[in-house]
């Protein structure tokens, strides 16, 4: 992925504003007229090792910017430890460094229980969560494959299978 200075400097600000003409002025490029730089900065997102460039600077930006699953778990549980500390304002005055509540620690464990379902009882809630989005999901393909015409059976043929359901459990 070779590049000029020039060239790399367009991709970036062309990152930066989504705007090819500016970005190929603003990467240096002298060019008397507005429709030769548009011409020419839209030529260039058409090649290889540019598109190659802009695509891997902004999964790098992304990566910088998301947390990832693992970093959103590391910090609740730290938080669920009391590892973590924040700012309290108070009528006396502004405390740094307060160990987080231990509301705050409560919920950050109910929030990795979530992910990490033990006791029967939660399971069966993640179960039933499933089922429900799996019903919702089909029952709207029905309703877009039969158009509103298919309403009615499709609201018929979910109540008796709720009634079947419910006479099973």
């Amino acid at each position: 992925m070779k590049l000029t200075a020039k060239q790399r400097k367009f991709c970036d600000e062309y990152i930066k504003s989504g705007n090819a003409t500016e970005a190929y002025f603003k990467a240096g490029y002298q060019i008397k007229s507005n429709e030769a730089a548009r011409a020419n900065a839209s030529r260039m997102l058409t090649k290889a090792n540019i598109k190659e460039y802009i695509e891997t600077r902004l999964k790098q930006l992304e990566s910088k910017k998301l947390a990832g699953a693992r970093e959103v778990l590391e910090y609740l549980t730290s938080v669920m430890r009391g590892e973590q500390t924040e700012s309290v304002a108070t009528a006396k005055g502004i405390y740094d460094n307060v160990p987080v509540s231990a509301k705050d620690r409560i919920s950050a464990a109910k929030e990795l229980l979530k992910r990490y379902p033990t006791d029967p009882l939660t399971k069966a809630q993640l179960r039933k969560a499933n089922a429900d989005a799996r019903i919702s999901e089909a029952r709207a393909n029905v309703a877009e494959r039969l158009g509103s015409e298919g309403d009615d059976k499709l609201d018929e043929l979910m109540d008796k299978l709720i009634k079947e359901s419910d006479k099973k459990s």
